[in-house]
C-alpha cells in the first residue's frame, strides 16, 4: 500500500485518540503505572485470543511500557554463572542435577568461579533451560 497518508485527517484522529487513551510515549512514573494498568485491562479483555483487536493495542502500550523500562530500569549485566545460578533456583535445581556440566565437583568450581564454562558445557545449559548460548557466555 503505497498511498500518501492525508495527515490533514490523521492528525486530529491522532489527537482525538491520544486524548481518550493516554496512549504515547511514556514520560513520567504516573503515566507508566496508567500504561501498565490499561496493558493489563487490554490483556484481560483479549482474554488470550490473538486475534482479538485489542492484542494489537496491548503490542502498541506492551513497547511503550518495554522503551520506558529499557530507559529508566536497565536490568545489570548479569555472567553467566549468575544466570546458571539464577535458573537453578527458578528450577529447583541443585548442583548434582546438573549432570551434562560434569561432576558435582566440577558443579561446583563452575559456580564458585574457579572454573569457566566451556563450550560444550554452554550449549547443554542453552538447550536444557531454552535460552539463547548468550546467557552464559
Amino acid at each position: 500500500m503505497n498511498a500518501a497518508i492525508d495527515t490533514r485527517h490523521l492528525l486530529p484522529a491522532w489527537e482525538q485518540f491520544r486524548a481518550a487513551t493516554d496512549i504515547a510515549p511514556i514520560r513520567s512514573k504516573a503515566h507508566y503505572a496508567r500504561m501498565t494498568a490499561m496493558l493489563e485491562q487490554l490483556l484481560d479483555t483479549a482474554q488470550g485470543d490473538e486475534r482479538h483487536p485489542a492484542m494489537e493495542l496491548a503490542d502498541i502500550v506492551g513497547d511503550l511500557i518495554e522503551n520506558y523500562e529499557t530507559r529508566h530500569h536497565p536490568l545489570p549485566e548479569a555472567t553467566g554463572v549468575q544466570a546458571l545460578k539464577f535458573l537453578m533456583e527458578q528450577h529447583g535445581l541443585r548442583q548434582s542435577d546438573l549432570t551434562e556440566l560434569g561432576s558435582q565437583g566440577v558443579v561446583s568450581e563452575i559456580l564458585v568461579g574457579k572454573r569457566e564454562l566451556n563450550l560444550r558445557q554452554v550449549r547443554a545449559l542453552a538447550e536444557r533451560f531454552g535460552v539463547s548460548v548468550a546467557t552464559f557466555v
